[in-house]
Protein backbone atom coordinates (compact mmCIF):
# COMPACT_ATOMS: atom_id res chain seq x y z
CA UNK A 1 0.00 0.00 0.00
CA UNK A 2 2.87 2.56 0.83
CA UNK A 3 4.80 1.90 -2.18
CA UNK A 4 1.06 2.00 -4.33
CA UNK A 5 0.56 5.41 -2.90
CA UNK A 6 3.88 6.95 -3.41
CA UNK A 7 3.60 5.63 -7.22
CA UNK A 8 0.41 7.96 -7.30
CA UNK A 9 2.13 10.55 -6.13
CA UNK A 10 5.04 10.53 -8.23
CA UNK A 11 2.82 9.99 -11.53
CA UNK A 12 0.47 13.03 -10.29
CA UNK A 13 3.73 15.30 -10.16
CA UNK A 14 4.47 13.93 -13.71
CA UNK A 15 1.03 14.62 -14.82
CA UNK A 16 0.88 18.40 -13.56
CA UNK A 17 4.10 18.74 -15.78
CA UNK A 18 2.58 16.78 -18.65
CA UNK A 19 2.56 19.26 -22.12
CA UNK A 20 4.13 21.77 -20.72
CA UNK A 21 7.01 23.44 -22.71
CA UNK A 22 10.65 24.00 -21.48
CA UNK A 23 10.08 27.82 -20.44
CA UNK A 24 6.56 26.35 -18.62
CA UNK A 25 7.68 24.23 -16.84
CA UNK A 26 10.44 27.01 -15.47
CA UNK A 27 7.88 29.47 -14.93
CA UNK A 28 7.32 30.94 -11.53
CA UNK A 29 4.01 31.05 -11.55
CA UNK A 30 3.00 32.34 -8.44
CA UNK A 31 4.66 35.01 -7.03
CA UNK A 32 6.19 36.04 -4.46
CA UNK A 33 7.03 32.53 -4.83
CA UNK A 34 9.70 31.31 -6.47
CA UNK A 35 8.22 27.48 -6.85
CA UNK A 36 8.60 25.85 -10.41
CA UNK A 37 6.68 22.93 -11.77
CA UNK A 38 10.76 22.26 -12.62
CA UNK A 39 11.81 23.05 -9.28
CA UNK A 40 9.26 20.34 -7.56
CA UNK A 41 10.39 17.66 -9.91
CA UNK A 42 14.35 18.21 -9.45
CA UNK A 43 13.41 18.81 -5.36
CA UNK A 44 11.80 15.29 -5.19
CA UNK A 45 14.52 13.64 -7.67
CA UNK A 46 16.96 15.09 -4.49
CA UNK A 47 14.73 13.92 -1.64
CA UNK A 48 13.82 10.47 -3.45
CA UNK A 49 18.18 9.86 -3.41
CA UNK A 50 18.27 11.14 -0.36
CA UNK A 51 16.01 9.66 1.82
CA UNK A 52 15.93 6.05 -0.35
CA UNK A 53 19.72 5.78 -0.77
CA UNK A 54 22.08 8.22 0.95
CA UNK A 55 19.94 7.38 4.11
CA UNK A 56 18.09 4.21 4.26
CA UNK A 57 20.39 2.36 2.29
CA UNK A 58 23.73 4.08 3.74
CA UNK A 59 25.43 5.11 -0.01
CA UNK A 60 27.89 7.33 -0.11
CA UNK A 61 26.42 9.75 -2.90
CA UNK A 62 26.61 13.08 -3.24
CA UNK A 63 24.12 15.60 -4.37
CA UNK A 64 22.26 15.84 -7.71
CA UNK A 65 21.90 19.76 -8.06
CA UNK A 66 22.44 21.04 -4.02
CA UNK A 67 25.36 22.84 -3.50
CA UNK A 68 27.29 24.17 -1.08
CA UNK A 69 27.36 27.24 -3.12
CA UNK A 70 23.66 26.72 -4.11
CA UNK A 71 21.62 24.81 -1.09
CA UNK A 72 18.61 24.56 -2.85
CA UNK A 73 19.93 24.32 -6.29
CA UNK A 74 16.85 22.30 -7.29
CA UNK A 75 14.80 24.81 -6.38
CA UNK A 76 16.80 27.76 -7.27
CA UNK A 77 19.03 27.18 -10.48
CA UNK A 78 16.54 26.48 -12.72
CA UNK A 79 17.24 29.02 -15.56
CA UNK A 80 19.92 27.32 -17.78
CA UNK A 81 18.48 23.81 -16.51
CA UNK A 82 17.43 21.06 -19.41
CA UNK A 83 13.96 19.71 -18.14
CA UNK A 84 14.09 16.72 -20.87
CA UNK A 85 17.57 15.77 -18.58
CA UNK A 86 16.12 16.76 -15.10
CA UNK A 87 13.01 14.40 -16.30
CA UNK A 88 14.86 11.20 -17.21
CA UNK A 89 17.20 12.15 -13.58
CA UNK A 90 14.14 11.93 -11.97
CA UNK A 91 12.85 8.72 -13.44
CA UNK A 92 15.99 7.56 -12.69
CA UNK A 93 16.54 8.08 -9.40
CA UNK A 94 12.74 6.65 -8.35
CA UNK A 95 13.74 4.06 -10.09
CA UNK A 96 17.25 3.50 -8.36
CA UNK A 97 15.37 4.79 -5.12
CA UNK A 98 12.59 2.10 -5.55
CA UNK A 99 15.62 -0.45 -6.36
CA UNK A 100 17.33 0.26 -2.95
CA UNK A 101 14.00 -0.48 -0.81
CA UNK A 102 13.23 -3.66 -2.36
CA UNK A 103 14.99 -5.94 -0.31
CA UNK A 104 14.58 -4.10 2.79
CA UNK A 105 11.69 -4.75 5.70
CA UNK A 106 9.95 -1.66 6.03
CA UNK A 107 11.09 -2.21 9.81
CA UNK A 108 14.67 -1.53 8.14
CA UNK A 109 16.26 1.03 10.52
CA UNK A 110 19.31 3.97 10.38
CA UNK A 111 20.76 6.85 12.34
CA UNK A 112 19.55 10.15 10.82
CA UNK A 113 22.33 12.18 12.15
CA UNK A 114 20.90 15.50 11.18
CA UNK A 115 17.87 14.78 13.14
CA UNK A 116 19.84 12.49 15.84
CA UNK A 117 17.44 9.35 15.24
CA UNK A 118 17.08 6.16 14.27
CA UNK A 119 14.42 5.84 11.29
CA UNK A 120 12.60 3.08 9.97
CA UNK A 121 12.18 2.48 6.09
CA UNK A 122 8.27 2.43 6.77
CA UNK A 123 8.71 6.28 7.92
CA UNK A 124 10.68 7.11 5.13
CA UNK A 125 7.89 5.59 2.98
CA UNK A 126 5.04 7.78 5.07
CA UNK A 127 7.58 11.18 4.81
CA UNK A 128 7.61 10.63 1.09
CA UNK A 129 4.27 10.44 0.90
CA UNK A 130 3.39 13.57 2.68
CA UNK A 131 6.27 15.26 0.84
CA UNK A 132 4.96 14.48 -2.70
CA UNK A 133 1.25 15.29 -0.85
CA UNK A 134 2.29 19.05 0.13
CA UNK A 135 4.19 19.37 -3.26
CA UNK A 136 1.55 18.35 -5.84
CA UNK A 137 -0.58 20.84 -4.11
CA UNK A 138 1.67 23.49 -5.08
CA UNK A 139 2.25 21.87 -8.57
CA UNK A 140 -1.91 22.15 -8.92
CA UNK A 141 -1.40 25.93 -8.22
CA UNK A 142 1.21 26.51 -10.83
CA UNK A 143 -0.14 24.74 -13.35
CA UNK A 144 -3.37 26.32 -13.02
CA UNK A 145 -1.62 29.34 -13.05
CA UNK A 146 0.94 28.21 -16.12
CA UNK A 147 -2.40 27.23 -18.36
CA UNK A 148 -5.76 26.94 -16.40
CA UNK A 149 -5.42 23.42 -16.41
CA UNK A 150 -6.92 21.25 -13.16
CA UNK A 151 -7.60 17.83 -12.09
CA UNK A 152 -5.70 14.60 -11.03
Amino acid sequence: MLQAWLDFHRQTLLFKCAGLDADQLRRRAVEPSTLTLLGLVRHMAEVERSWFRRRSLGQDIGFIYCTDASPDGDFDDVGPADPEADFATYRTECDQADAAAKDLPLDHTFYNPRREAMQSLRWVYVHMIEEYARHNGHADLLRERIDGATGA
